[in-house]
């Protein structure tokens, strides 16, 4: 696992928590699982479902009743991760700030991270 003593691997904005909270209770779900997947126009893409069970591998942050699971293999590339839920008159959406981010689609689906990421890590 990738994680730093003392460190939450994400953090979560007061409306991403009410939001995920809201979620969790409606659906009778044990939290919200995020993860990376290859896609998109730079290459990589987030994953969020609500899940009834929290892996064994998965990264476990808790904040003020949300919890948030994050897959073992996208745990290095969300580390330092804010997590917001923003709503306009046009969409509503969870947002990351992700500082392992170098670059964006146009239409800010997709990410692609800083390659150096894990290259010092044990295969």
């Amino acid at each position: 696992m990738f994680s730093i003593p003392g460190k939450q691997a994400v953090t979560l904005t007061p409306s991403a928590v009410a939001q995920i909270v809201r979620l969790m209770k409606r659906d009778a779900k044990s939290g919200l699982r995020v993860g990376i997947k290859k896609g998109g126009c730079a290459g990589m893409e987030y994953t969020m479902e609500f899940s009834d069970t929290v892996d064994p591998m998965d990264e476990v942050v808790e904040q003020e009743g949300a919890r948030v699971m994050i897959a073992p293999m996208a745990q290095m590339f969300l580390f330092g991760t804010e997590i917001d839920y923003e709503s306009s008159l046009l969409e509503a959406g969870f947002r990351f700030r992700n500082p392992n981010v170098t670059d964006a689609c146009g239409c800010g689906e997709s990410v692609k991270f800083d390659t150096s990421i894990g290259a010092d890590r044990p295969a």
